[in-house]
Formats: C-alpha cells, sequence, structure tokens
C-alpha cells in the first residue's frame, strides 16, 4: 500500500494542536474564484465546492483524480452541483518528514492544476499560517470567504443560496476519525454536521461498514459521501520523492509542469 490518499492531515486535529481563529489574512494572500461557476446548470440544486487539505509534497496524479472521481459522483447527484474545487497545502510547521516549503508546495499544486484542471484552484491562506490549523479551522476559513466575503452564489433572481463545503479526502481518513486521540470529538462534529466528507474509498475497502461502528461518524453519516476508487491507483507523495532522491522517473506519477519544477528546484534529491 502507498502513502494514504489523504496525503498525512489526520495527525494535526487532536485537542493539543493550536486552536486558531480566523483573523488578518497573511501578508499577500488573495482568495482566487476565477474558476468557480457562476451560474447552476439546475437551479433547484445547492452549489458546492470540495476541499482536499494535505501535504502535497508533491501534488501527485491520484490527489487531482480524487476530485475527479468526485466530480462523476455528484455529475448525478439529485441535491448538489459541484462549482469548484480546491488544494489548501499544510504550512511548513506541519513538520511531517519530507515536506518541502510551503511556498514550492503551493506553486506546484498551481502548476498541476493551471495545466489540467478548468475547475480546480489552490488556496493558500493555510500553507502561510504561522501555526498549525486543524482541518475544522481551515473549512471554516473557506465558509467564511465563500459565504461570508463572497457572499454565496447570486442566483438569476439576485437571491444569494448558501455555498456547501465537503472535505474531500480517502478512506483512511474516515477510519482516522475514528482512533482515539486522533480527533477532537467537536471538530469531528463540526466538520461532519456543518460541512461533510467526499470520501474516494480504496478497491477492497468498505466504508459504510467502518461507520457502523463509531458513533459520531454514524450520527453524521448523511452527510459522508462516498465513491470507490474503481480503477486502483496507488501514487503517492513519499514514493515520488524516493525516486527523484533515487534518480529514477517521475514521468506520468505527477503532471509534467510539476515534473519539471521539481528538477528546476532540485526539491527532494537529497
Amino acid at each position: 500500500m502507498g502513502e494514504p490518499i489523504t496525503d498525512g492531515i489526520s495527525n494535526r486535529n487532536s485537542q493539543d494542536m493550536d486552536n486558531s481563529v480566523q483573523g488578518t489574512p497573511p501578508p499577500g494572500y488573495g482568495f482566487s474564484t476565477h474558476r468557480l461557476a457562476k451560474t447552476l446548470q439546475d437551479p433547484s440544486k445547492t452549489p458546492l465546492v470540495l476541499v482536499a487539505c494535505g501535504s502535497y509534497s508533491p501534488v501527485t496524479y491520484l490527489h487531482l483524480r480524487m476530485f475527479e472521481m468526485a466530480a462523476d459522483y455528484f455529475n448525478v447527484h439529485p441535491k448538489y452541483e459541484l462549482i469548484g474545487g480546491y488544494f489548501s497545502p499544510v504550512s511548513d510547521y506541519y513538520q511531517k518528514e519530507g515536506l518541502a516549503p510551503a511556498h514550492h508546495r503551493v506553486k506546484m499544486c498551481e502548476l498541476a492544476t493551471e495545466t489540467s484542471s478548468a475547475w480546480l484552484m489552490v488556496d493558500s491562506w493555510e500553507a502561510l499560517q504561522p501555526s498549525y490549523q486543524r482541518t475544522a479551522v481551515v473549512l471554516d476559513h473557506f465558509d467564511e470567504e465563500l459565504n461570508g466575503n463572497m457572499g454565496g452564489m447570486t442566483m438569476p433572481d439576485g437571491s444569494a443560496r448558501k455555498i456547501q463545503i465537503l472535505l474531500l479526502a480517502g478512506g483512511d481518513l474516515i477510519e482516522s476519525m475514528g482512533k482515539k486521540d486522533v480527533w477532537a470529538s467537536e471538530d469531528l462534529h463540526h466538520i461532519l454536521g456543518h460541512y461533510g466528507c467526499m470520501v474516494i474509498e480504496r478497491t477492497g475497502t468498505d466504508v459504510w461498514e467502518f461507520l457502523l461502528s463509531h458513533d459520531i461518524l454514524y450520527e453524521h453519516k448523511d452527510n459522508i459521501h462516498v465513491v470507490k476508487q474503481v480503477i486502483y491507483n496507488d501514487i503517492s507523495s513519499t514514493k515520488v520523492r524516493l525516486f527523484v532522491k533515487r534518480k529514477m522517473s517521475i514521468k506520468y506519477l505527477v503532471p509534467d509542469a510539476v515534473m519539471r519544477y521539481i528538477f528546476d528546484n532540485s526539491l527532494y534529491s537529497t
């Protein structure tokens, strides 16, 4: 098995992590909205934005595929219409092994989305923070930007409709939510109750069976959407870093623009 699809975000959600809240945006920060859909194809639906938190050191084709698998799911969903998606790289203070500096990871995510997607964007707010940010806090940031500052989605009659935000993650994230002392209970209730989660399930696993055995997850089961990874893909950032270190090819594991950036900036070579 490769690195978890979530790229290692669950360990930063325990109760002893920094309890940061929304404040003054970091210097040079701006929230991107240029690829958000401006109108709904079906005005009866709720606009939806996906947010994927992770290290992205580097971003791989699997990370991009997760968004596409989620898009297929919501293309036929009766309630929600997908209007955009965001990568949110962690800050340097996460201190995970193999973590390239935040400005490199943000740039690689930007290169990956710019060259391969018409609806994905990168948000650098989390990456620019001077401390760990819990996932619940990151989702609150997106809620403030999309539904507070932007005012939600403007409908043809001039009214505003709230944008639903979902955390996009792998099945390993849901499993980590059931482990003691990994996630604070109040954060789980906030994430799953107020927002929700889009889970990309690994082949051979059963997320729904897991939900049955955990009270908080089962309580919010209606806000947890699951799609199976039909074509198995275990590309991981860990393996990409190792390939670079061993001077092996990483072509077709990451977008070409990301591959060039890695070599141009001598990332992961030592």
